[in-house]
């Protein structure tokens, strides 16, 4: 069954039916012989319908998407190059390659059929032949420029400038240039937009702009190639001398010591490093020349020189500018930490934005176990960049930071460059662990040494004692890590970005457990899932009876320690041994629970309030406990407390002094007994502006003998005038309120703002109240007395 146009006659001007053949890559046309390959089944059934038809005619249309494999009109542009077919060769079974002959441009009218193959009818474009001055001038200015890119392309065949010459109408020679435009300068959508202009000298313009953009390019090219090659000529002179230079001094006698300098002085070419860093090293080894290699000076010259040859002075890593790799690769690494991901992605997003960006030094502070440290690699890894850590702790030397002076016998430059060095490049990410434990000594302040390091505005020069010379610095991404905020010196933490990472809720710790911990834990011991499998309930055991941290440090050691009562028994000999890790099975194998998670199910009895405390390993809760006994009025403070905890609790007594009235207490009731508070755990130093609240309400507990209810915490600080003054910490101390199982806390009514920063389902499994005065506190948290209180005291409703 025939479908094609008959081969006597072409389509007229109207509207004629004709097969179309869809092009994935190419445009064909008008005046082009061009093969193309065909093997789809649509265009095959096309080609095999025409095979033994000579002059057969058909409609080629460019895809708009190269990936369709099977188009329909929709994904066809609707103007396309009607074609001759001149050959038809069967390359296999089913694919063919066609000798097409364009002949001119026509539009798609109205589409025929789909099946067997694509038919539409079409409409003919007929080509413009009027010509004026400013068409043949147009011409003309392509021809000219087509002949200077092709004198600019050596490769070609001779007679191509030839063929310009034998095509004397303007349109005609666009379509030309354009069809035999390589791929890579002019994509689809660029040729069929030639296709498309039917105007000549809006094609003309069109192609005469993408030669003029190709002429740009080899004039640039040949301008770079011109350039290597005087670089090229003017090292191989070099070499060649120095060949002569070695042969001289071979036969001289003198080779051994000028092979080392001479391979000192290509290791330093090789590094690329700076001009005046390059004057400094062809002065040194130029010195080098003049003495033995046996001196000390000789040896402390060519280290000096090797350690120049060793920085990387120009290496750089591509960084990863992809905001979706960082934000993927964070979410792999770390569970939660959504404020420390959201500052990395807006990092990257200005690296993708701006390339010369500076690199941001962060501070990450926080508990121990919480990621800090191993956050540095995650973000090296998410930015593509090479990653080193500098331990800092207990660092008491400024020379540990800048290096040594070369007049010191082992001189080595710092901690900064030695990491730069293993590194491997100047822009990695460096990780400063635990800044807030560096010391000061007589041998300097190394924290002091570090505020040029992290200045973004000086470090682009920082100068190492031992090198002394300028390195930049401001390619480097640097991450802080630190425990306590109040050691840090002020002018070294104005000059970073600080960052709050503060501890685990516990469905974090649950879900950290669950997908970092167990595996890393099995893997580490030689263990699968087989073996050994942990549930959820057990894992919830470990989470709440079996630890009690900000961090995963201990939950991390507990995992391993049922993994390894496994693994002994494995050693044994067990062979069929599947354990399942459920709360009964982490009992054995660890012992009794260590903590209790209810701290309700506690009687404090009267004298006895639960406070929260914030410390550098996170929040805690804390006891303050109140007695009296006779006496002479004394106020005993006893729980290893400094001065300003011992101020709270002076302030608190006064206080409930003058207010004894309101209380209903003797006035004097402090006359003829002691009173003494006391902080349990005295080995353990304890400061901070927090523990008014707790305070007072114990005194006024122990004095109207109503105890405090055993479900509730506070934290906050009291003045004279009854006022509470808001308090630092408050997420950490939440959660550890959390993790001790309060159900209500209490808090300054001005930290309210602070909420915003702790997890939801915190705030949803516990009640929190916000007090502005003293007068707030008492009916919250005491009870009713077990029995009738004295004459003298009255109930806690009525209090103040």
């Amino acid at each position: 069954m025939s479908t094609g146009v008959p081969p006597s006659r072409p389509p007229a001007s109207g509207e004629d039916s004709v097969p179309i053949l869809p092009l994935r890559n190419s445009v064909l046309f008008p005046m082009s012989v061009v093969p193309i390959n065909v093997g789809r089944p649509r265009s095959v059934r096309l080609v095999e319908d025409l095979l033994g038809r000579d002059r057969a005619l058909v409609g080629v249309i460019s895809q708009r998407s190269p990936e369709t494999d099977e188009p329909t009109f929709k994904e066809l542009y609707s103007v396309g190059t009607i074609a001759r077919v001149v050959k038809v060769i069967r390359l296999g079974p089913s694919n063919y390659s066609v000798v097409l002959n364009g002949l001119g441009r026509f539009r798609v009218k109205n589409l025929v059929s789909l099946e067997p193959y694509m038919r539409a009818k079409i409409e003919r474009i007929p080509e413009s032949l009027v010509r004026d001055v400013e068409l043949d001038a147009l011409g003309t200015g392509l021809r000219e420029a087509t002949r200077e890119v092709l004198a600019l392309m050596p490769n070609l065949p001779r007679d191509t400038a030839g063929i310009l010459d034998n095509v004397r109408e303007p349109g005609a020679l666009a379509d030309l240039i354009a069809s035999n435009f390589p791929q890579a300068q002019a994509s689809v959508g660029d040729k069929q937009e030639i296709l498309e202009a039917f105007d000549v000298k809006a094609r003309v313009r069109l192609v005469l702009a993408m030669v003029g953009r190709q002429l740009e390019v080899l004039r640039v090219k040949k301008e770079i190639s011109s350039m290597v090659q005087e670089e090229m000529g003017k090292s191989q002179r070099e070499y060649i001398l120095r060949q002569q230079m070695k042969n001289i001094r071979e036969e001289l006698g003198e080779a051994g010591e000028d092979d080392e300098i001479e391979e000192l002085r290509e290791r330093v070419r090789r590094a690329k490093v700076p001009q005046e860093v390059e004057k400094v090293v062809k002065k040194q080894l130029g010195r080098m020349r003049s003495m033995a290699q046996q001196s000390a000076e000789y040896n402390v010259t060519r280290t000096y020189v090797e350690w120049i040859a060793d920085l990387p002075w120009s290496k750089t890593t591509v960084d990863r500018i992809s905001v979706q790799d960082v934000r993927r690769c964070l979410d792999e690494d770390h569970l939660g930490l959504e404020k420390v991901k959201k500052r990395i992605v807006e990092y990257a997003a200005i690296r993708q934005l701006r390339t010369d960006k500076k690199g941001p030094i962060l501070l990450f502070i926080g508990p121990p176990g919480v990621g800090k440290t191993s956050l540095g690699r995650s973000i090296a890894r998410a930015m593509g960049r090479n990653y080193e850590r500098i331990a800092l702790g207990g660092v008491r030397d400024e020379a540990e930071i800048r290096g040594h002076r070369r007049t010191y016998v082992g001189a080595l430059p710092g901690r900064i460059l030695q990491a730069l060095k293993k590194a491997g490049t100047k822009n990695p990410v460096l990780v400063l662990d635990e800044v807030d434990k560096m010391g000061v000594d007589m041998r300097g302040d190394p924290a002091a040494a570090l505020l040029e390091v992290l200045d973004p505005e000086q470090n682009s020069t920082f100068q190492d004692h031992y090198l002394d010379l300028p390195f930049d610095l401001s390619q480097v991404m640097f991450l802080a890590t630190a425990n306590n905020r109040d050691t840090i010196p002020p002018a070294l933490i104005d000059r970073m970005e600080v960052i709050e990472v503060p501890g685990y809720t516990r469905a974090d710790k649950l879900g950290i457990a669950r997908e970092f911990l167990v595996p890393k834990q099995l893997s580490t011991h030689g263990l699968t899932d087989e073996r050994l499998e942990f549930t959820e309930p057990g894992i919830a055991t470990l989470v709440d009876h079996y630890t009690r941290e900000a961090g995963v440090r201990s939950l991390e050691r507990e995992i391993a320690a049922v993994c390894r009562a496994t693994a002994v028994k494995l050693a044994e000999g067990g062979v069929d041994i599947h354990e399942v890790v459920t709360p009964e099975h982490v009992e054995k194998v660890l012992g009794p629970h260590k903590h209790r998670p209810e701290n309700a199910e506690r009687d404090l009895g009267p004298g006895v309030a639960t406070g929260l405390a914030w410390t550098p390993t996170g929040g805690q809760i804390l006891f303050i406990e109140a007695t009296k006994m006779p006496g002479k009025g004394n106020i005993v403070l006893t729980g290893n407390m400094r001065n300003v905890m011992q101020e709270s609790a002076t302030t608190a007594v006064s206080f409930v002094r003058s207010k004894a009235d309101k209380l209903h207490l003797d006035p004097e009731w402090l006359r003829n007994i002691d009173l003494h508070l006391h902080v349990p755990q005295h080995g353990t130093p304890k400061d901070g502006p927090s523990a008014g609240v707790t305070m007072f309400t114990a005194v006024c507990s122990l004095l109207l003998g109503c105890p405090v209810r055993s479900d509730i915490a506070m934290t906050g600080e009291i003045s004279l005038r009854g006022r509470v003054m808001p308090v630092g910490g408050i997420k950490e101390k939440l959660l550890a309120a959390h993790r001790a199982g309060i159900k209500h806390v209490l808090i300054p009514g001005k930290n309210r703002r602070d909420l915003d920063d702790v997890p939801q389902d915190i705030l949803d499994e516990m009640k929190v109240t916000l007090v502005n005065s003293m007068e707030e506190i008492l009916p919250i948290v005491l009870q009713p007395p077990a029995q009738s209180p004295a004459p003298s005291v009255a109930a806690p409703q009525e209090a103040l």
